[in-house]
């Protein structure tokens, strides 16, 4: 039965659980190809030097609809723009598999990108159901749903890939998607928001927002150094477990897993948050991100040991990751109801760049100088992060 949101602000757990399982789910989407790249040039005869496209056109689409779809949450009733915008990734999903040409599995892939922000949708939309003293609680434990979707889908794909072949990985996600799109039709509720700007106006805000929101800026700049060296590490690591630890693709799947644990930080920081320990923590994430990349060199001549490193590494930079996440959504979603599509587009937008380039950067800096190299930059990104945090005033931020 369909509900709209009342006068005293309420949110049941069952919509808590149904937000963090769409976002995981929607979200997993975009990391889905990264393993499966040779498998997919192979398939869809996707030349070797465009291969990294299968990526980063998906990449491109989200880019996109973080810009220019999100900020619609600030202009159109939310529930019905949940549900559009989540159409494209199933039709996606749906053609990818099918390509009979590289240029149409591209085309699949933007949409996919495109559709996929639905998640970014669905997050604020989390925050404003949310009483203002659970604010942080609730969207903690929505990201949850959607950092166990990043850290899951990796590993995920290369176990399905294994048993069944890259092209169920899209035709399962195209299902889920298509029963989640019944889901969210009947069971959000209405949310219209206040706003009377336009959509030209609104996208020319964009601009003018982050130049005159310091918070935003600097909480966008703190997550996209953490995430670009979240972004290096796993893009690196399923080489160095090859190469160096000779980890067959089912060993380094089930590595993929180790991260998972991680997540536990993300409603933790949320808790905290809400009870003022945001600039503390985010000081805390910046050290145990760096220092994740320094445990990787310890007792090297190991092989055993170094290999229990890595996990501990691995699950400590994704508390990092996570947990900082959560702390800058809570700041910035505090900044108003009527702009907060549109300052949750610009902050997603400008950490996942960061991504990006701790992807390219870890690929490159591997190829130079193996784990050595890359997780000297990896290790360099949180450090610099955590000098420009010192410079920090306002401890609301």
């Amino acid at each position: 039965m369909k509900t709209k949101i009342t006068e005293e602000k309420k949110i049941s757990r069952w919509l808590v659980f149904l937000l963090a399982g769409a976002c995981g789910l929607i979200v997993a989407n975009l990391y889905y190809a990264q393993p499966l790249v040779g498998p997919i040039s192979k398939d869809t005869k996707i030349s070797a030097g465009l291969s990294g496209l299968i990526v980063t056109m998906t990449q491109l689409g989200y880019a996109a609809g973080l810009l220019f779809l999100v900020p619609l949450s600030d202009l159109l009733e939310n529930r019905r723009l949940a549900v559009i915008t989540l159409i494209p990734a199933v039709i996606g999903l749906a053609a990818a598999p099918l390509a009979a040409n590289p240029y149409l599995f591209f085309i699949s892939t933007i949409l996919i990108g495109a559709g996929s922000v639905t998640a970014q949708i669905l997050v604020p939309f989390a925050a404003h159901l949310a009483p203002a003293n659970e604010r942080g609680k609730i969207v903690g434990n929505v990201m949850s749903g959607l950092l166990l979707g990043i850290m899951l889908a990796r590993p995920t794909a290369s176990l399905i890939t294994g048993f069944l072949g890259w092209k169920a990985v899209f035709f399962l996600s195209a299902a889920l998607m298509g029963i989640l799109l019944i889901l969210l039709s009947f069971l959000l509720p209405k949310r219209n928001p206040e706003t009377k700007d336009s959509y030209p106006a609104i996208i020319k805000s964009l601009w003018h927002l982050f130049l005159k929101t310091p918070v935003l800026r600097r909480r966008a700049f703190y997550q996209a150094a953490l995430f670009g060296s979240f972004s290096l590490f796993w893009t690196v690591v399923p080489l160095h477990l090859s190469q160096h630890f000779q980890m067959t693709q089912k060993e380094i799947a089930l590595f993929g897993f180790a991260g998972v644990a991680g997540a536990v930080a993300a409603p933790i920081a949320g808790r905290l948050a809400d009870k003022g320990f945001t600039k503390k923590l985010t000081g805390a994430a910046f050290v145990i991100a760096a220092s994740s990349f320094a445990l990787t060199h310890v007792l090297q001549s190991n092989l055993t040991v170094s290999l229990i490193l890595f996990c501990i590494a691995a699950i400590l930079l994704d508390m990092a990751v996570s947990g900082n996440l959560v702390l800058g959504q809570q700041a910035i979603y505090g900044l108003g109801d009527e702009i907060r599509g549109r300052v949750n587009g610009l902050f997603m937008a400008v950490f996942f760049i960061g991504g990006a380039a701790g992807s390219a950067l870890g690929g490159w800096s591997y190829a130079q100088g193996n784990w050595g190299t890359a997780s000297m930059i990896g290790f360099s990104l949180p450090v610099l992060a955590f000098v420009y945090f010192l410079t920090e005033k306002n401890s609301s931020v």
